[in-house]
């Protein structure tokens, strides 16, 4: 059986550190070959918004666009409804590769077997 990931990222740029080790962990772990699911929370949810993550700046880091993309190609990114709505974010915002969930989905998907949840 595969063990799947699943990393919620709960924080953006106020806290970038913690931030940018949510997205290189998912990264990570797409690359390595896990199936890896993001899931875009709190102030992160504004890096579903395109041109958002090409803000983000931490020095050392590998760019958050690119390792947006590198989940979103080889995983799943979701946002999190009430976060998007919160900020007035819609479907028809969210750059391509993202989709727009509930808390029911992701409480569903890490009860399913054989995840591991990590949220930052």
């Amino acid at each position: 059986m595969t063990r799947s990931l699943v990393v919620k990222v709960t924080c953006g740029a106020e806290d970038a550190e913690r931030c940018n080790q949510a997205f290189t962990v998912a990264a990570a772990a797409a690359a390595a070959g896990a199936e890896v699911t993001l899931w875009l929370t709190g102030e992160a949810a504004w890096f579903a918004v395109p041109g958002r993550a090409e803000e983000f700046d931490l020095p050392l880091a590998t760019p958050l666009a690119d390792l947006l993309t590198t989940v979103a190609d080889l995983g799943q990114v979701r946002l999190c409804t009430q976060c998007a709505a919160r900020r007035g974010i819609g479907e028809g915002d969210v750059r391509d590769g993202v989709t727009i969930a509930g808390a029911a989905t992701f409480a569903e998907q890490v009860l399913d077997d054989g995840v591991q949840a990590l949220v930052y």
